[in-house]
C-alpha cells in the first residue's frame, strides 16, 4: 500500500527547518512492516511492526499518568530478557477501555507470537520460538474507545508476510508516517557514533503533536541501535538522556495517559562490553543518543498543534535545577506568555509573572530578562536602553529565546515549547471528527 502523504502535504507549519531529514537507511537485526488497518475512515497507514529477528535488548520509561493506558500496562507486566517486536496502532489509545483493551493485546500478542516463530523456521539456521510475553504494544490515538482487536488480528498475517530484511530512507517515512495522529510531519532522527573502535547506528521516530508535557520521556517515541549494550545500560541511558529532551518539552502541558520512550539495541554489531556508563568507551553513544532524543523532541515541539513559533527558555543561575526546571515549565506552560507570544507581543510582564508563580526564590535585586539578545529586565527593573519597537520586530521571528538569570545559584535549565494559536482550539474541538 501506497504512503499516506495527507497530513505531511497539508502542514502549514512555517518551521520549515523541521521539515529537513535525515537518510535512515540499513540497521542490522531490526525489520519494518507498514499496513493500513482501515483503522481511520480512509486507508491511511496506521498499523506497524517492528520485528527484531534475532531479539533486541530494550528498555522502556512510561508516563507518571495515575491513569495508565492498556498497552502501557501490559508493557510493565511482560518483563523477557529480550523483545522481538513492537507493534504500534493509531486511532486507539486503548486507554479506558478495561479487559476488552487489554485481552484484545494478549490475543494480538499471541497470534504474533504465532506467525514471528513460524518465520523464524522458514528464514532461520537456529530459529527462535517466540513467546507472547516477547511483544509489547505502542498505542495512541482517541481514548475511552472500544479498542479494534479484530482489524488489528485480521491484519497480522498481513505484516508478518510484508517484512523484510533490508530498509531505506522510504520504509523509515513510511513508518515515522504510520504512527502519527494530528502530526503535521514525522519525526525522524539519526545518529552515527562509535563504542570503542566499532562503528555504531542510532536511527528513532516519533510522534506527538498535542496532549504533550513531560512526565517522563512525553509521547511515543521509539530509539533503535545496532550496538551490543545490556538491558541495564540502556535503561541508565535512556532515563539520563530524556532529562534533557524529552523531559524538557511542554506543547501544551497535558500529559498523556500512553506515554512511552523505549530503546532497543539488536546487539548485531559486537562491541566491547560496557558495563558502566561513566567508561571512556561509552561516551561518544551517550552523547550521540542526546543528540537524536533532543532533534526528535524538537520536532516534537516545532509540530505542536497549531503552532507558529519554537520558543526556547533558558532559565539561567538558579540555586537548584528543580528551580530552574519549575521556572522555564512554568514560563513554557502559561497560556498568557504563549498567547503573546502567538500574537508577536513583547508583552514581557508576561513572563514576569510566571516566573514569580514558580513558587521558588528569586533575587529580584539583580533578575535579568532577554529576549533573544535584547536586554528587557536588568537588575530588577526595566532596562534603561529597552526599545519596545525592537523587541516587537524580534517577536516576528520564527525561533523566539526567552533568556532568564535567577541570580541565587549557578544550575540552569532549557525547556522547549510552543506558541497558542486559534488553530490549537480549532484541531483539539474537531479531533475526533
Amino acid at each position: 500500500m501506497g504512503i499516506n502523504l495527507t497530513n505531511f502535504l497539508s502542514s502549514k507549519s512555517k518551521n520549515t527547518k523541521m521539515i529537513d531529514f535525515q537518510d535512515l537507511d540499513h540497521l542490522d537485526g531490526l525489520s519494518i512492516s507498514v499496513i493500513s488497518a482501515n483503522l481511520y475512515k480512509d486507508t491511511r497507514d496506521d498499523l506497524s511492526m517492528f520485528y527484531f529477528r534475532g531479539g533486541a535488548n530494550y528498555a522502556s520509561i512510561y508516563t507518571q499518568s495515575k491513569i495508565l493506558s492498556e498497552n502501557i500496562k501490559w508493557n510493565l507486566n511482560q518483563k523477557p530478557k529480550k523483545i522481538y517486536s513492537l507493534i504500534v496502532n493509531t486511532r486507539n489509545a486503548n486507554a479506558l477501555t478495561g479487559k476488552q483493551g487489554y485481552e484484545s493485546l494478549k490475543k494480538i500478542a499471541d497470534l504474533a507470537a504465532k506467525k514471528l516463530s513460524e518465520k523464524q523456521k522458514e528464514d532461520e539456521d537456529d530459529p527462535k520460538k517466540i513467546f507472547t510475553k516477547n511483544i509489547i504494544f505502542g498505542c495512541t490515538g482517541t481514548i475511552g474507545e472500544n479498542f479494534p482487536c479484530q482489524k488489528i488480528l485480521n491484519n497480522i498475517p498481513n505484516l508478518v508476510n510484508r517484512i523484510r530484511y533490508t530498509q531505506n530512507k522510504f520504509i523509515w517515512m513510511k513508518a515515522a508516517l504510520s504512527i502519527m495522529t494530528t502530526d503535521t510531519k514525522p519525526k525522524l532522527a539519526m545518529e552515527e557514533c562509535k563504542i570503542g573502535n566499532d562503528k555504531i547506528k542510532i536511527y528513532g521516530i516519533a510522534k506527538g503533536s498535542g496532549m504533550i508535557f513531560p512526565n517522563m520521556g512525553t509521547t511515543l517515541v521509539y530509539i533503535f541501535t545496532d550496538a551490543s549494550l545490556t538491558n541495564d545500560i540502556l535503561g541508565k541511558l535512556l532515563k539520563k538522556n530524556i532529562t534533557t529532551s524529552f523531559n524538557a518539552i511542554s506543547c501544551d502541558g497535558d500529559t498523556s495517559t500512553n506515554d512511552m520512550a523505549t530503546i532497543f539495541a539488536t546487539n548485531e554489531i559486537k562491541n566491547s562490553h560496557v558495563k558502566n556508563i561513566n567508561e571512556n568507551k561509552i561516551k561518544n553513544f551517550d552523547k550521540a543518543l542526546n543528540n537524536v532524543l533532543l532533534n526528535l523532541a524538537k520536532r516534537v515541539v516545532s509540530d505542536g498543534e497549531g503552532a507558529s513559533k519554537f520558543i526556547t527558555v533558558n532559565v539561567n543561575k538558579c540555586k537548584n535545577e528543580v528551580d530552574a526546571k519549575k521556572i522555564a515549565f512554568s514560563i513554557c506552560n502559561s497560556p498568557l506568555v504563549k498567547t503573546a507570544i502567538s500574537g508577536e507581543d513583547p508583552n514581557w510582564g508576561r513572563i514576569i509573572m510566571a516566573i514569580g508563580k514558580a513558587e521558588t526564590k528569586v533575587n529580584l535585586k539583580k533578575l535579568s530578562i532577554k529576549l533573544g539578545n535584547l536586554k528587557i529586565v536588568q537588575d530588577g527593573k526595566l532596562y534603561e536602553g529597552y526599545d519596545e519597537i525592537i523587541a516587537a520586530k524580534y517577536m516576528k521571528n520564527e525561533n523566539i529565546d526567552i533568556n532568564v538569570d535567577i541570580f541565587t545559584g549557578k544550575k540552569k535549565f532549557t525547556a522547549y515549547t510552543m506558541d497558542l494559536t486559534d488553530k490549537y482550539i480549532k484541531i483539539n474541538s474537531d479531533y475526533r471528527s
